[in-house]
């Protein structure tokens, strides 16, 4: 259905109507736009798309196809791009410092963008990690009416009959260090795990955050987990732009959408599917935009309650083309929302609440994927929040499909990232070891690294939970083992790792929740007393910049105030 659109309420009234405007009309026509065309609303269709990896290598085709579904709905489509970090490619090296950085400038280009061109709305597609938090965060921050469309996972390799993942490489090499896998065996994995197009397939950070894109309302239902190369990606973006004209129609912007009970929605969603632990991070970010106070404790006391139910990698077995051929995330949604862990009443970008969405869902006792909250995998979530003397600003562990939840063990403590891979691949980390990887941290990095090289590494040695690895940096979603992210404060603001030095003895209770250095308050005193701020290597560029602003892991790791200190929103110009 077409709708007739008054512009002179839209934003892009300040650069299409009046006689004032004939210079900005003028550059319309050069690139053989109508009357009819420039009278309309004109809509963002923001891409991530590049040829850096292959989550990202569909989304200008969709982006394109997308511009059907505009037309339709009576708007005007505008391309544009946006970057990605990518973060398979950086991991394991200085270029993962770039990934999380990334977030906060994919969120600030697509507004630059939308405010100095007047977009009325916004579709945006998104591949890999970083850039679906990132999209979110600025359609949140516009709130022009918008509608968030991943872009699809990869679909699983095969090697030797069974199904893999680009952690199984990772794993392979640790298998390889540890002389279990030989080089050529490595190289044949290498070159069958990623078999096309998509984002990874397990329950990682993209996965998880497209997820997050139904549960909190901004997608339209089970649009999100349909892999890539599937023809029916290009009937979502075409229906994504149909629906976003009814969204302008309706003047139902992203804030009207993203409540705190939505808020709360994506998080269970995100611990009953095994999520990644960044997620924690997002959230909040996410929340930040709208000002909502949404931080670290509040995710995770919504962990702690919600039932772990999907049976996804790399914990379980599935992965994210099994989970759309399950029923997708919504399948997952009916049950939680049958066994009152979610909140019906938040609208969703259909124009319906999540209750009403989720009436056209039958629930599939046959599937495989997702267990009925009655019976889940655990009671609780995949992914637990701690707090304690060593993290009195928080830290987060993913659980899913772990057999050991708790550890103690003495500090073994690098300083980088680099330095503690080094020592995992000369296997010199002792059984019962509680690995410490400091000055990692949003601003300590700078960055926020994330840690696959180090984690999966180790357990591809067989160490995976003969140790623990604590961290104020960050882990991928495709991280396993007992490895602790996020620890806060961070490092770099003498928090309590800072003070941590070998042989220290640590405690971690991921039942009870605490993360605690058993070291007397009087000795950590002293060490506080001693310590000096550490410098980094950069004086100059985006991560200079970056870690002149970056707050807390707790709140995000935001680079601005947010929705509470916003004088005006621009879809209000």
């Amino acid at each position: 259905m077409s709708h007739t659109f008054d512009k002179t309420r839209l934003p892009s009234r300040h650069v299409s109507l009046g006689p004032e405007r004939a210079p900005h009309r003028s550059y319309y026509y050069a690139m053989g736009m109508s009357e009819e065309e420039i009278n309309r609303p004109f809509v963002g269709v923001v891409s991530a798309g590049n040829d850096s990896a292959p989550c990202n290598t569909t989304l200008n085709a969709q982006a394109d196809i997308c511009r059907e579904g505009v037309i339709a709905g009576g708007g005007t489509p505008r391309r544009f791009n946006t970057i990605t970090v990518t973060d398979g490619i950086a991991m394991g090296h200085q270029g993962m410092k770039s990934s999380l950085v990334s977030r906060e400038v994919i969120a600030d280009s697509i507004e630059l963008s939308v405010r100095g061109h007047c977009y009325d709305a916004l579709v945006g597609f998104a591949g890999c990690d970083k850039s679906l938090p990132g999209m979110m965060m600025a359609m949140l921050r516009l709130n022009v009416p918008s509608i968030f469309v991943y872009g699809g996972s990869i679909l699983p390799g095969t090697y030797r009959g069974a199904d893999v993942t680009v952690v199984d490489v990772f794993e392979a090499v640790g298998q390889h260090a540890a002389g279990k896998c030989p080089l050529s065996e490595l190289i044949a994995l290498e070159k069958v795990a990623c078999p096309g197009h998509g984002a990874c397939g397990g329950q990682f950070t993209a996965n998880t955050m497209a997820c997050v894109g139904e549960a909190i309302g901004l997608s339209l239902p089970n649009s999100n987990m349909a892999p890539a190369p599937y023809k029916s990606r290009e009937e979502i973006a075409i229906a994504a732009g149909r629906q976003v004209m009814e969204l302008v129609a309706r003047n139902l912007r992203p804030r009207d959408i993203c409540t705190r009970a939505a808020f709360e929605n994506a998080a269970r969603v995100v611990a009953a599917t095994g999520g990644s632990t960044n997620a924690a991070l997002h959230l909040p970010a996410m929340a930040n935009e709208c000002g909502i106070e949404f931080d670290l404790f509040d995710v995770a006391e919504i962990f702690k309650s919600t039932p772990y139910i999907a049976d996804l990698k790399p914990g379980g077995k599935y992965v994210a083309k099994d989970m759309h051929e399950a029923g997708g995330v919504y399948m997952a949604m009916k049950t939680l929302l049958d066994g009152g862990f979610l909140d019906p009443n938040p609208i969703t970008v259909t124009g319906k609440t999540i209750g009403e969405n989720l009436e056209e869902i039958t629930w599939n006792p046959d599937q495989k994927v997702f267990y009925d909250v009655k019976t889940p995998l655990s009671p609780t979530g995949g992914v637990v929040g701690l707090k304690g003397s060593l993290a009195p600003d928080g830290a987060i562990v993913k659980v899913a499909g772990m057999a050991r939840l708790q550890f103690s063990g003495p500090a073994r403590v690098f300083e980088c990232e680099e330095d503690a891979f080094a020592a995992v691949e000369a296997r010199e980390i002792a059984e019962g070891s509680v690995i410490v990887i400091r000055y990692e941290g949003p601003k300590g990095g700078p960055g926020m690294r994330e840690m696959l090289s180090t984690t999966a590494a180790l357990y591809g040695q067989g160490m995976g939970e003969k140790v623990a690895l604590i961290t104020d940096g960050r882990f991928s979603g495709a991280t396993r083992g007992f490895c602790i992210g996020h620890v806060g404060p961070e490092a770099a603001d003498c928090g309590p790792i800072a003070l941590v030095e070998d042989g220290d003895m640590i405690h971690i209770d991921a039942v009870a929740g605490t993360i605690d250095l058993d070291v007397p308050e009087e000795v950590l005193a002293a060490r506080r007393a001693r310590w000096q701020p550490r410098q980094n290597d950069y004086g100059s560029g985006a991560l200079w910049r970056y870690a002149q602003n970056v707050g807390p892991a707790r709140y995000g790791a935001v680079t601005h105030p947010g929705a509470r200190e916003e004088t005006h929103v621009f879809a209000d110009i």
